[in-house]
């Protein structure tokens, strides 16, 4: 080759790719996130499986983006082996719609035909996507619109690419060393090795079958090598999968692993087959030059065809994977599983990350319920067994805010709906008072280890104003974490009108309390013991408004939670008065 035509090949295969890219991009966008959503809820059974994987990977036109995204799903345990098996078998038979758009390119018109030949060309076509794609990206308000445009620009460039690498390669049909070359493939064990190893430093089948379509434009391609070549191709489109579990789990690197041993058990099912019958009855089609559409073909045969032998066998995949990769100890822990969630991969897919932040966040949030009861629990039964248990939880509490709160950082810097943004704005808002909910805890069961250790008692009018207290608290914080759970309910209502129950009942508390110490009923140590009870069940309760109050307010779009709460407590509507009269009567003193 000249250089001249070198050029030509390194400027098309670059148009190439990055018109693949971004056609791919376009698609995911207009599809939205419901897609891999569907991929999560749907896939049942293996059946369901390989009819989901198929039809979301013809949509987004990439294997690897939805195999890499299942990884992501059994990684964070919101996913079955066996399930990812079936999706990951559809990926496989919906990859090959990339070729047959590829295919679109040896559909040309000649020059020497009528005028009106000349608009089924692909030149032809792809600059009507272009031209269309521009007055899209350029003009159009509505952000499906625009990436229709990148779609459609996406195409075009695509094509020009194809178009730009099959004009570099035209001066290879008369290059024996370029035939010597291509004839090797013919080797089942040769065109299989490089077809693997082309498609993993390219990381995309699509892109590798869319250059063998390319080179097969010069007539020294014939359909055995095309057959082994397509074959390894589907081996290496493995690479990006397997680098994709890199830090992953047990499972999630099991799931990885599924995809290069589905391809490979196939090709070792087929090459030898088809070597050895077209060796046996010498097919003329097996010597036939290949072209971009019997490419096509043995792409989408070869990929259907092992997905139809090995389907029945999806138990005995999920066998083999886990005697692969065997389990670790560290994986049993329990306490932080759900923290797996937070899958970095699932950024790519704003929907999944902010739904899997509410499922972290809402563990959180029960955790620090259950903590503060436990706690609460103490001041009447110590137990020295207890009183650990609430330190340990702290700490994973805390380390689930730590993880939570940076990873929904980085949602926000996401294309976002309003609604997203709104969403991840109420967990923002929120994680902070579940995290002090918990440290209030810890506070508490201090207390009570204090109490323990001084041997203190307190009056039996202090006991039953401290549990009526205590009883107001855990409601109010029931409340507010059930109307976390349950994306708010009418009870959210009910909060701010017992939050203000709960100010007068501290209030009245401590001066009781005061009084008991100056009339020598009780001593100041006490004292001091019941002022820091009550306190941590002030800002308790406090927190717990903040909760129902970025429930409302955020799903309301409005952001002035100040002024809502003046707005609340200056304008009492009737059933803030009706729930405040009522709790006013089951917490009296």
């Amino acid at each position: 080759m000249e250089p001249k035509q070198i050029f030509e090949l390194i400027i098309g295969l670059a148009l190439f790719l990055f018109g693949m890219e971004a056609m791919g991009e376009g698609l995911k966008r207009v599809a939205g996130n419901k897609l891999e959503t569907l991929l999560w809820k749907l896939s049942s059974t293996p059946l369901k499986g390989v009819l989901l994987g198929t039809g979301v990977t013809a949509v987004i036109q990439s294997s690897s983006a939805t195999s890499c995204m299942v990884v992501g799903f059994v990684n964070s345990g919101m996913m079955k082996i066996t399930q990812a098996i079936g999706i990951i078998m559809g990926a496989n038979i919906g990859t090959t719609a990339t070729a047959w758009i590829l295919s679109l390119s040896a559909v040309d018109a000649g020059s020497s035909g009528p005028w009106w030949t000349q608009l089924l060309s692909t030149t032809f076509i792809s600059a009507v996507f272009a031209f269309i794609g521009v007055l899209f990206m350029m003009l159009a308000k509505k952000a499906t619109l625009k990436h229709t445009g990148d779609i459609m620009l996406g195409f075009a460039v695509l094509m020009s690419g194809m178009k730009f690498m099959s004009g570099a390669m035209s001066g290879l049909k008369e290059s024996p060393i370029f035939a010597d070359m291509m004839s090797s493939f013919d080797n089942p064990l040769l065109g299989v090795l490089a077809g693997a190893i082309i498609t993993a430093i390219l990381q995309s089948a699509s892109a590798s079958i869319g250059i063998l379509q390319t080179l097969a434009l010069t007539g020294a391609v014939s359909n055995a090598t095309a057959l082994y070549l397509t074959v390894g191709m589907c081996i290496g489109a493995s690479m990006p999968v397997l680098l994709s579990a890199i830090g992953a789990t047990t499972n999630g690197k099991r799931a990885s692993i599924i995809y290069l041993i589905f391809n490979t058990i196939g090709a070792i099912i087929f090459t030898p087959i088809c070597y050895g019958v077209d060796s046996a009855f010498h097919f003329p089609f097996m010597i036939d030059s290949a072209d971009a559409v019997s490419i096509s073909i043995i792409n989408t045969v070869f990929n259907a065809a092992t997905t139809l032998v090995l389907l029945p066998f999806v138990n005995q995949f999920d066998d083999l994977v886990c005697w692969l990769i065997k389990d670790k100890k560290s994986d049993v822990d329990q306490e932080y599983n759900i923290l797996d969630r937070l899958d970095e991969r699932f950024l790519e897919n704003p929907a999944l990350a902010i739904e899997q932040s509410h499922e972290v966040l809402s563990a959180m949030a029960k955790k620090s319920q259950r903590n503060l009861f436990r706690a609460i629990a103490l001041l009447n039964n110590y137990d020295s067994k207890e009183y650990d248990i609430v330190q340990e939880k702290e700490e994973v509490i805390d380390k689930f805010e730590d993880k939570l709160g940076t990873y929904l950082v980085k949602i926000t810097g996401l294309d976002l709906s309003r609604e997203q943004s709104r969403e991840v704005s109420k967990f923002l808002h929120t994680i902070g008072d579940f995290e002090r909910i918990a440290d209030h805890a810890v506070n508490i069961s201090h207390v009570a280890k204090e109490i323990q250790e001084k041997q203190l008692t307190f009056s039996h009018e202090a006991k039953r104003e401290l549990t009526i207290l205590a009883n107001a608290v855990e409601e109010i914080v029931n409340i507010s974490i059930n109307c976390f759970l349950n994306n708010q309910d009418t009870s959210v209502f009910r909060v701010e009108p017992l939050e203000e129950m709960i100010d007068l009942l501290c209030d009245e508390l401590k001066l009781r309390h005061i009084n008991r110490v100056q009339n020598g009923n009780c001593t100041l140590n006490q004292g001091f013991v019941f002022s820091d009870l009550v306190t941590n069940y002030e800002r308790i309760a406090d927190h717990c408004s903040n909760i129902a109050v970025a429930l409302i307010e955020l799903n309301l779009d409005a952001m002035d939670i100040h002024a809502y709460l003046n707005g609340v407590k200056e304008n009492k509507n009737q059933d803030f008065i009706k729930f405040y009269d009522e709790y006013k009567v089951k917490y009296a003193l």
